[in-house]
């Protein structure tokens, strides 16, 4: 034992790292470990009267129950123990069963054996005998029992009815129960009946259930304290019909909680002559109530000062229980026993000392705690000046960290944007920058974008696409166009300055200008001349009611981006390839001009596979097989997506149509094959059908269909697409004389000022946002 105790104060100690206050409460805490006598007392308290059997084979006697006249409060709770079985049995003094034979007709009243009594509740559970009707193989009843009778009349016992049930067990049975309810004389008695009747078959049988199928039951009236069970005699409910299977019916009264049924209670026997246990309510002060028993001292039940009388909720009669705090026998004179609640170990919490009341408890705390204001068994820190102290040290100490953290993120962020910038060739950049100050090329910083963008407000998106989000932007003194790149190749980092150097320095006016770059960012931001009058697409696409486009118009748009193009592959050193040419990196401005857009984003584009599939999301349609394949981009690359630019200008279809049959999806493939039957004239758009000059709009069917070439080598160059455009537009003999209606240019200039910016510039860079990953059209 010393050896125990010293393994747990040591490791108590460990706990506690050397508590002084804790290890006094241990102290303590060992002290009521090794001196139980007081919680021992209590419990080994007498339950019976003094000189008389407190037990009988296991079962408590508490008092007002005992064996004898002398030992129980009247002649209702006298039991007696039979000492003639291998284990003693408690019984009730009076017989209060009485079974009746059949054959021949004969009854026997049968003692009743006690299980357990409780008087915290006023319960008595015992053992109930089982009712049956049995046939030998003639159908014949076999010496059956029936008409059996539970009588509590007259006593103060009551079959408690929320826990037993009166059960009919067979299948092809008929029982029924009496119920007699209350009084001192048959006259003031009521009556109540029920009953069962089965009929069934062995297959229809299942285990647990008593559901009306071999096995039924029904609940008790309360109050009820006498049942009589009893057989139908009617010969239709013999087991002549089902004997081979079932042998016996069964009638009883039992605790349902105590019971499961049993397909073999069926099948057998079993339960013939069997008992299950039955629970009863009992009160003292049979036909009185607490107020009345109070005026007679003498009689009244409840002897204990610390107890409670409580009038009976299912008849005449009252019961005694010991008050809050108090345990044992409040039948007996000092029955109520004080419960020592200190002997519990988590009556008070570690810091508090328990001291035991009388009926209750209550928990101090050391000095420098006090208890806390919800609940008087904890102990809680009262040092004010400690409190104070603490805060302000937190609050310093919050402060430093905050502080230091904010420098040490600080520092990291300028580290990251420092590694970004040299990634970038932000440094070679800048000093050809310093070096030549006619560039009018810009190199921002992150801050910089993200005080234009608002932090990349939402609100300020003009455009998305599979390349990345564009944002409109306040930079000092005018507005631009800032695309947010959503990927970068990792092996052309390095050479991101330098490609940055040499499209600053194209002048084109048919070229969107690139301003800057901001090259803090682990993927470079571009920054665009904005342009406010909308795209190509949109025009197409989105026209009002009324609105006409001319062939000759666009004839001047498609010769305008080509001749952009070409400017790009053979007037830059080195060439420049854009990549992503489609409708809506086709701008127009005030004037009506045609603005090609974002050629700056194919120096971003990845070679990785997995990145690729993102990169092509927003091209979808315009995209060269061949680039879909190596993904190694070439001026025929950009010459393929020309290719379908004119497609859209001749039908005002897009190129890709997610709404229309799947092999009529792609603008490219139905071109190809109206090509092939002569159906050109069913794709073109009713605008320019009316203008009968089908000699041009075939030339510039056969120019995309080269241009549409499987074959990249087999394609023309931009320079003679463009040039191309120009000998078609020559054909229409001076259009601007013959064909120019400034009413038509007016009415699109009018529609792009009218029209909102932000939705113009949605189509900017995304005009494939609803594609999910369908790159590999049909072309």
């Amino acid at each position: 034992m010393a050896v125990m105790d010293e393994t747990k104060r040591n490791s108590l100690r460990r706990e506690v790292r050397g508590s002084y206050s804790l290890l006094v409460a241990l102290f303590h805490l060992l002290l009521l470990l090794l001196s139980p006598s007081k919680t021992k007392a209590a419990k080994s308290a007498n339950i019976s009267l003094p000189g008389c059997p407190d037990s009988c084979g296991g079962v408590a006697i508490p008092y007002p129950f005992g064996i004898g006249s002398n030992c129980s409060i009247s002649e209702d709770f006298e039991v007696f123990c039979n000492t003639t079985y291998n284990n003693d049995k408690l019984f009730f003094l009076y017989n209060h069963y009485l079974k009746t034979y059949s054959m021949p007709f004969q009854f026997q009243w049968i003692a009743t054996q006690i299980l357990n009594i409780n008087i915290s509740l006023g319960q008595v559970r015992v053992n109930g005998p089982i009712s049956s009707q049995c046939y030998n193989n003639n159908t014949k009843l076999d010496n059956s029992f029936g008409n059996d009778f539970f009588n509590f009349e007259s006593t103060p016992y009551r079959f408690n009815h929320e826990k037993n049930k009166f059960m009919v067990i067979g299948c092809n049975t008929a029982a029924s129960a009496t119920f007699l309810i209350g009084g001192k004389s048959p006259e003031s008695m009521t009556m109540s009946e029920a009953g069962c009747v089965l009929r069934c078959f062995l297959e229809s049988l299942t285990n647990g259930s008593c559901s009306g199928i071999g096995c039924c039951q029904t609940s008790l009236p309360k109050g009820t304290n006498s049942i009589r069970i009893s057989f139908d005699d009617d010969e239709s409910y013999n087991n002549n019909l089902v004997r081979n299977f079932n042998p016996c019916g069964y009638a009883l009264l039992l605790e349902a909680d105590e019971f499961e049924f049993d397909t073999r209670y069926i099948t057998t026997d079993e339960l013939t002559g069997q008992e299950r246990p039955v629970l009863l309510d009992w009160t003292v002060g049979r036909n009185t109530t607490c107020d009345v028993a109070r005026t007679k001292q003498s009689s009244f039940a409840c002897k204990s000062k610390n107890s409670n009388c409580s009038d009976s909720s299912t008849g005449p009669g009252y019961l005694c229980n010991c008050k809050d705090g108090y345990e044992g026998n409040p039948y007996l004179d000092e029955g109520c026993q004080d419960i020592d609640e200190c002997a519990n170990q988590n009556s008070c919490s570690n810091r508090g000392k328990c001291h035991n009341t009388p009926g209750g408890y209550y928990c101090s705390c050391p000095f420098g705690w006090r208890h806390t204001h919800n609940n008087s068994r904890q102990c809680e820190l009262n040092v004010v000046p400690l409190a104070i102290g603490t805060c302000a040290a937190i609050v310093l100490l919050s402060f430093l960290g905050i502080s230091i953290y904010a420098i040490l993120e600080r520092r990291d962020l300028s580290k990251i944007k420092e590694k970004y910038f040299q990634q970038h060739g932000g440094w070679i950049l800048l000093e050809k920058i310093k070096s030549n100050q006619e560039l009018g090329f810009t190199i921002f910083t992150k801050q910089q974008i993200e005080q234009a963008t608002n932090n990349f407000d939402s609100a300020n998106i003009v455009g998305h696409g599979g390349q990345g989000t564009v944002y409109k932007g306040t930079l000092r003194d005018h507005i631009a166009a800032i695309k947010k790149c959503n990927i970068v190749d990792e092996n052309k980092k390095k050479e991101f300055g330098k490609e940055m150097l040499i499209l600053s320095q194209i002048n084109h006016k048919n070229i969107v200008r690139l301003l800057g770059c901001c090259l803090e960012v682990e993927v470079p931001m571009l920054v665009y001349e904005f342009i406010p009058n909308g795209t190509l697409f949109h025009r197409i696409h989105n026209k009002k009611q009324g609105t006409c486009i001319s062939l000759a118009t666009r004839l001047i748009i498609a010769q305008e981006s080509a001749e952009a193009l070409a400017y790009l592959h053979f007037s830059t050193s080195p060439p420049i390839f854009h990549g992503d040419v489609k409708s809506a990196n086709i701008l127009l401005d005030q004037n009506c001009t045609a603005k090609v857009s974002d050629f700056g984003a194919s120096i971003l584009a990845p070679t990785d596979e997995a990145q690729f599939v993102t990169f092509v999301q927003g091209t979808c349609g315009y995209l060269d097989p061949e680039y879909m394949q190596s993904h190694q981009l070439t001026d025929k690359s950009d010459v393929y997506s020309f290719g379908v630019v004119l497609l859209e200008l001749l039908t005002s279809k897009p190129a890709l149509d997610f709404d229309a049959p799947e092999e009529e999806r792609s603008l490219s493939s139905r071109f190809l094959c109206a090509m092939e039957v002569n159906k050109m004239h069913d794709l073109l758009d009713n605008e320019i059908k009316c203008e009968d000059d089908m000699e041009a709009i075939m030339k510039i069917a056969e120019l995309a269909k080269e241009c549409l070439n499987m074959k990249g080598e087999e394609r023309p160059t931009m320079k003679e697409v463009a040039e191309e455009l120009d000998r078609i537009r020559k054909l229409k003999q001076h259009p601007w004389g013959v064909e120019y209606n400034p009413e038509e240019i007016e009415t699109l200039l009018e529609e792009g000022f009218h029209h909102n910016i932000k939705s113009e510039y949605s189509g900017y860079f995304n005009i494939d946002k609803e594609a999910e990953e369908s790159i590999a059209v049909g072309r």
